[in-house]
Order: structure tokens, then C-alpha cells, then sequence
């Protein structure tokens, strides 16, 4: 425990045979339950954890069903039947697996029956540290690329409730430019920058480091069994954790590289799959938060701007095709377009600062 509050971590592992180790024997001892999520592993990871433990394992399948409350049935309490049965549908769409327990072990196997994602896999463990009512729940990926000695900081804000979610930033130290790989470094700020305006955490970096902490009430308020399932489970997150309005925080840590970790994601193909999930994540959060939910002027600002921009594009195009091709211009249609243009910029604009000065709250230093 740390300040008297229980800490987990949830280690998210697939075919991590020659790191997992380290992971577990470097973890601090404050940590109460060590929660490794084995996502379909084609070599030892397991056989590995198991020796590690030297204790017979007792198998059984993954306790899905969350035990509520009764409600009692009349007319009054028909909504909170009605978001019962949603919780316990969506009890069903994790990725199944078993539990393995090893007695006398503050470890905690999950394995996958199928092979969910690093997304999934991590959906799994926050779900486990949820139903067990977890104070503060942190991810450590089971390549060992992450120091054991900066965990205590990574869970202290949350653990003193000043935050629900705290994540670390590699692009702050010194050395972060020498030490990440170039093509990583220049993929991590691309998707950052995304996640910024996606997400309406405008003062965010390092949007792809994994290192976190979340509390209790940051697990019950987002919906798990819909985190992104692959690489882009950082960013998506964010955005949840943004339409439930929950406070962030970053933490300075140091980027390890080279410690025998084989890196598992093509950066060139995360960016496009991820970029798409930001671009329908950024209008999910725009009509849930600013419209549905909670109305806000920034939704008209974005909305005249996707509006000003689908008229100005087929006149900029015209214009275009007159010039070098007709070689003529169109005085109305330049005077439009130049409307237009300006119009869609300025509402952006607004948009922009709009949502940087709502959000502005969400973020602690």
C-alpha cells in the first residue's frame, strides 16, 4: 500500500518470455497486486511467471458477472433497471480468458483465449482492478521498458486525489531527442499534436507513452470494454477520459530503450490506423460534451467551420481549374472563396480557443 490506499499494476505481456522477469522481480514492494495480462502468448511468458512464483497454480475462468445491488422493480427505478442490464451486456464484450491465482503471491495471471491487443489486454487488467475496488491503478508494459523507480510518482497525484489520471512524459528529459528512435520521435509528436485537439487535453505530449495511473472512480466512469484494442489505446483513453470531465496530470520520466525489448508496433502503420480513430473520437467528443450533454458555443464554431470549409473547397477548386486551365478568373467566385476562406478560419479559431479555455481546468500542473 501507499498512503494507505492499494496500488495495482496492470502488465499487459505478449511474448515477452525474456523481459517479464524483470518487470516482476524490479516491482516496487508498495505494489499490492501485480496484474499480468497474458494476450495469447506463443512462447514461455506463462511457464515463465508460473517458475517464477513456485507455487502450485489454481485455474478459473474470468469472474465477468460484477455482483449490484438489488433494485427494487417499480415504475420509479425503471432507468436504473434499464442501466443495469446495460452494465451486465457489457460485461460480455471483454475478451475472454481465465484467471490464474497463485496462493501466497501478490500476482495475478489473466490469459487471453484470443489475442485481444495490447488495448484489450489492458481493458482486461483495469477491469480486474476495478471490480476488486483498486484506490489506483498503474500500467507497466511487460517489455521492461519502463523504471520501476518512478512508479511511486506516477501514482502520488492520484493516490492524493488530486488527479484521476497521471501520465508520464519521455519528451521532457534532456536526453529524449538522442535516446528515441528518430521515426518514433517524429510519429510520437504527429499523434500527439492529434490527440491534443481530439481530446480537448491541450497541454499534453508524449501521447503514446504507456506509463499511467488511474483511480477508482476514473475505471468506473469510463466504458473499458470500449478502449481501443491495439496501439491507439493511449489516445482513445484521453478522449474518454475528457467527456467525463476527469482531471490529468503529467509526470517527467526517462525514455529506456535498448534493454533488450523488441518493439512490436510499425510506427508507419499506427499512424494512419490511429489518426482515423482521433478524427472520429474528435466529433464523438464535440456531440457528447459540448451538444448532448452539455451545450457549448465551441460546437457552433467547429460546426461553421466544417460548414464554411465544404463550400469554400469545390469554389477553390473551381478557381484553381479556371486559372491554369481556362486562364481566366472569376471575380464572384474569388470574392466568395476568399469569404469563405477567411469564415472557416476564424471559426476555427474561436473553435480552438474555445475548447483550450473549457479544458483548461482538466489539466494540473
Amino acid at each position: 500500500m501507499l498512503k494507505d490506499k492499494t496500488v495495482a499494476v496492470v502488465v499487459p505481456a505478449y511474448n515477452e518470455e525474456s523481459q517479464i522477469l524483470r518487470v516482476l522481480e524490479t516491482m516496487p514492494n508498495f505494489v499490492d497486486k501485480i496484474v499480468v495480462v497474458n494476450d495469447l502468448s506463443t512462447d514461455k511468458t506463462s511457464n515463465i511467471i508460473a517458475d517464477y512464483c513456485k507455487v502450485n497454480i489454481v485455474e478459473s475462468s474470468i469472474d465477468f458477472t460484477v455482483k449490484r445491488d438489488q433494485i427494487e422493480n417499480n415504475p420509479y427505478n425503471f432507468a436504473d433497471m434499464i442501466v443495469r442490464n446495460i452494465l451486465e451486456e457489457e460485461e460480455k464484450e471483454f475478451t475472454p480468458g481465465k484467471t490464474i491465482e497463485f496462493p501466497r503471491s501478490k500476482i495475478v495471471l489473466i490469459e487471453h483465449s484470443v489475442n485481444g491487443g495490447v488495448g484489450a489486454a489492458i481493458a482486461t487488467g483495469y477491469k480486474w482492478c476495478r471490480d476488486h475496488s483498486i484506490d489506483c491503478t498503474a500500467v507497466m508494459a511487460g517489455d521492461g521498458q519502463m523504471d520501476p523507480n518512478e512508479l511511486e510518482s506516477i501514482c502520488l497525484p492520484v493516490l492524493r486525489e488530486e488527479v484521476d489520471y497521471v501520465k508520464g512524459n519521455r519528451l521532457i528529459h534532456k536526453a529524449a531527442s538522442v535516446v528515441i528512435p528518430k521515426t518514433r520521435l517524429v510519429g510520437n509528436s504527429v499523434l500527439s499534436m492529434l490527440t491534443k485537439i481530439a481530446s480537448g487535453y491541450w497541454h499534453v505530449s508524449d501521447t503514446q507513452t504507456g506509463y499511467t495511473a488511474i483511480s477508482l472512480a476514473g475505471l468506473k466512469g469510463i466504458r473499458l470494454h470500449r478502449i481501443y484494442k491495439s496501439y491507439g489505446m493511449p489516445n482513445d483513453i484521453l478522449v474518454k477520459l475528457n467527456i467525463g470531465r476527469f482531471k490529468i496530470k503529467e509526470i517527467p520520466i526517462k525514455p529506456v530503450y535498448n534493454i533488450g525489448e523488441q518493439s512490436k508496433m510499425k510506427i508507419w502503420k499506427v499512424i494512419p490506423r490511429v489518426s482515423f480513430l482521433l478524427t472520429k473520437s474528435f466529433f464523438k467528443r464535440l456531440f457528447l460534451k459540448y451538444f448532448l450533454r452539455d451545450f457549448h458555443p465551441l460546437f457552433i464554431c467547429y460546426f461553421m467551420f466544417f460548414s464554411t470549409l465544404l463550400i469554400d473547397i469545390p469554389l477553390l477548386s473551381r478557381l484553381i481549374y479556371d486559372y491554369f486551365v481556362r486562364h481566366l478568373v472569376n471575380d464572384n467566385y474569388l470574392m466568395v472563396s476568399v469569404l469563405m476562406t477567411l469564415s472557416s478560419i476564424q471559426f476555427l479559431l474561436f473553435g480552438m480557443w474555445f475548447d483550450m479555455q473549457d479544458n483548461e481546468r482538466l489539466h494540473v500542473e
